[in-house]
């Protein structure tokens, strides 16, 4: 890895960002095709936010932060900041003051494969943070990393200006050169799931708006009116 900060970065189309966020990272993921989530282990410090923006990437060393505050510089409004680590870390890598930086250059968020602390005053700030672990321990600026070139977070390769999608459910990972595909896909999905939704809530049953009664059978599936013809 050579020490280095990529200053210019192609992001993924603006309309096709927005429309990842509004449908939330479940839609989205299958509608990728089922790619792109990172690790479950890597949760949102409080509940209730939902973002997606182009990625601003940081390699970091383990329990060191100095490129994150490299980073804040290269940040634009609606980016999502993502930080990958090159060895296993939870120390506290991210805190408010860093989210102080973040925050007035118009950074949505960070998703960091790594610790986070101060999390009352970050949620009292409404700056979400997606992390691996929530920790107190603090860390050093010693040692250089990079900034915007891929990294991996979580298990899934983040290229700069991919778009990360993060709510509740994790966070997934569309790559900027299929985030338009994607945003149509998801959005055909989002309104094919809301007429269900009235269907359902009409006493439908998914049974039968999916057709599985068929396929139940055939797969052996028997319906007994009394215990003893079981």
């Amino acid at each position: 890895m050579k020490p280095v900060v990529v200053r210019n970065v192609k992001r993924a189309d603006p309309d096709a960002v927005g429309t990842l966020e509004a449908v939330g990272v479940s839609t989205a993921h299958e509608a990728l095709g089922r790619f792109g989530l990172m690790k479950p282990y890597l949760r949102p410090i409080y509940a209730g936010a939902q973002i997606a923006g182009p990625a601003v990437t940081v390699l970091a060393q383990p329990g060191d932060n100095w490129m994150i505050h490299v980073a804040v510089e290269q940040c634009q409004k609606g980016d999502v900041l993502v930080v990958g680590c090159t060895a296993d870390n939870t120390d506290g890598m991210f805190g408010e003051l860093l989210a102080t930086g973040l925050r007035a250059r118009g950074v949505k968020g960070l998703v960091i494969d790594a610790g986070c602390r101060d999390v009352k005053t970050l949620k009292e700030m409404d700056f979400p943070v997606w992390s691996k672990a929530i920790s107190a321990k603090g860390t050093v600026k010693a040692t250089l990393g990079a900034v915007n070139i891929p990294v991996v977070c979580a298990g899934v390769n983040v290229e700069p200006g991919d778009v990360v999608v993060a709510d509740d459910d994790g966070v997934v990972v569309v790559p900027k050169k299929l985030a338009v595909e994607t945003a149509q896909k998801a959005q055909k999905r989002k309104d094919d799931e809301d007429g269900k939704r009235k269907q359902l809530e009409a006493g439908a049953l998914s049974l039968d708006m999916y057709n599985m009664r068929e396929g139940l059978a055939k797969a052996g599936l028997r319906y007994v009116d009394n215990p003893e013809d079981v």
